[in-house]
């Protein structure tokens, strides 16, 4: 009964573990779509081949990884919904 209190209220306005993992989430996809720009900035300036080549396999890399992290924010998105019902 008192953990489910101290859930509903934090000590000291610190953040739920839930609301920690939603931002650590939130900024692996920040970081991921930078990445994401610099690659795309890097296979369009360059006409080597093989770094072509690299640039395509880096991109995919995060463009699945950016996938994974949306699906990993909206599930914590939908879980906290349902707590607050």
């Amino acid at each position: 009964m008192v953990q489910a209190l101290m859930r509903l209220w934090p000590r000291d306005n610190q953040p739920t573990e839930e609301e920690r993992e939603w931002e650590e989430l939130a900024e692996e996809l920040r970081d991921t779509r930078y990445q994401l720009r610099r690659t795309y900035l890097q296979f369009n300036s360059t006409d080597d081949p093989d770094l072509i080549e690299a640039a395509l396999f880096e991109i995919k890399a995060h463009q699945a990884r950016h996938s994974y992290l949306l699906r990993q924010l909206k599930r914590l998105d939908r879980a906290q919904a349902l707590k607050a019902q």
